[in-house]
């Protein structure tokens, strides 16, 4: 299935060149993998006095498990998931401390560990190449139509 930024972008929240993602290369019921180079972007909105700090590889992360979810819930049900917030991170590793001086692009995998009800969980690996990045496990609740 190949998306356009559009349709990436319209499973998450986010808008505009907050949309990090650029390409989905493959995904399943399980998890999914994506490809970027928006972190060698010089205007990129996370940047902070020239530089992309690693731990942004996080919203990668998180950016990756929304799509994943919309898509899923696409072929299920065709209702678009309810917006989330990320409320643990575990295991986190970082593997350097900088994204943007990276040359190639960045690969995040998202895959399912579980979740029920308003919670899930996903491990993320995020690597450029052979380079490895970040690694965590991140759940993330879903907010309730009453919540803001």
């Amino acid at each position: 299935m190949l998306l356009r930024t559009e349709d990436i972008c319209g499973l998450l929240p986010h808008t505009g060149r907050m949309c990090l993602i650029e390409r989905i290369l493959s995904w399943d019921e399980e998890g999914i993998v994506c490809l970027t180079s928006s972190h060698r972007l010089l205007d990129h909105p996370l940047r902070e006095q020239g530089a992309l700090s690693a731990i942004h590889a996080v919203e990668y992360g998180a950016q990756a498990m929304g799509i994943h979810r919309g898509l899923r819930a696409r072929q299920t049900d065709g209702r678009p998931d309810p917006k989330g917030y990320i409320a643990a991170i575990r295991g986190l590793h970082l593997h350097r401390r900088d994204l943007h001086d990276l040359a190639g692009p960045l690969t995040i995998e998202a895959r399912r560990l579980g979740g029920q009800g308003s919670s899930f969980v996903y491990a993320i690996r995020v690597h450029a190449d052979t380079i490895p990045v970040l690694e965590a496990r991140i759940t993330v609740m879903t907010q309730t139509e009453n919540e803001p």
